[in-house]
């Protein structure tokens, strides 16, 4: 599942993600089990002249037996030889990812989580970012995020009940337990939740914090997450290294922490 950030503020974008994969699997006559590797690149830049574009993917781990990021040289030979704009890279990536879903041959009642993107950076003459999200097989149609010129704020996915609990003040989960316990209806629970979360939410004022404030509150929260799966009775689908990337006007994508290959210690 993991968990993934993308911070739109005035100085630059922040995009983050951990390294974790969870692939269930199943022997005949034996119960499925969750497998993890830690090891998995979510946070995916682009060669030139495409540097000042960048990514985050999370929710459904593999399309076929595949990770997103294992599929980047293919898709980077389909984008043109000059810079284009964010969301022309964003709907290539769609549209790419789509195509790959549709070879994997799913079955047609499929119902289970998307490959999800955060597709960031800065289009050429542009004095602030833009974050496009981008769901494949559902809507892998680019969708903007923060797109006024000074809308400046957080867009996250994956595993969200230990950071959403944070931010919001409520678990994802919350809203269909009141409405299945208490039976509201969606009127008044959305008008109950509005109403709640301005006593209940974590206030960032995104309009305000320099760089290294997003790059801490982009890894504060994945970094929660990891810790507290790691002493939960549960299944842990964030974990391994957390990668960070900034993108600004003027530099592009440049790597914050980025795991290493290596040998044996």
């Amino acid at each position: 599942m993991s968990l993934g950030v993308a911070i739109k503020g005035p100085e630059g974008v922040v995009l983050a993600a951990d390294c974790r994969v969870t692939v269930g699997v199943q022997r005949p006559g034996s119960p499925a089990i969750f497998v993890n590797y830690d090891n998995a690149t979510k946070l995916l830049n682009f060669s030139p002249p495409h540097q000042h574009v960048g990514a985050v993917t999370y929710g459904l781990g593999l399309i076929g037996q595949r990770t997103a990021h294992s599929y980047l040289p293919e898709f980077e030979i389909g984008l043109p030889d000059k810079r284009t704009g964010v969301r022309d890279v964003a709907t290539q990536l769609g549209a790419f990812f789509m195509a790959r879903w549709k070879e994997a041959n799913p079955p047609p009642d499929y119902n289970g989580p998307s490959m999800a993107f955060l597709v960031d950076g800065y289009d050429e003459g542009d004095a602030y970012g833009k974050v496009f999200f981008v769901e494949v097989p559902r809507n892998p149609e680019p969708q903007p995020r923060n797109a006024g010129k000074d809308d400046f704020g957080m867009t996250w996915g994956g595993q969200l009940g230990i950071a959403s609990r944070i931010v919001q003040g409520w678990d994802p989960a919350l809203p269909t337990i009141l409405k299945n316990s208490l039976g509201l209806e969606d009127d008044r629970l959305e008008r109950a939740l509005e109403e709640s979360r301005p006593h209940l939410e974590f206030r960032v004022p995104y309009h305000l914090p320099p760089l290294q404030d997003c790059i801490d509150m982009a890894t504060f929260l994945i970094r929660t997450t990891v810790t507290a799966q790691r002493l939960a009775a549960d299944i842990r689908r964030v974990g391994g290294p957390i990668e960070v990337a900034i993108i600004t006007r003027t530099q592009g994508l440049t790597y914050i922490q980025k795991k290493e290959l290596h040998g044996e210690a």
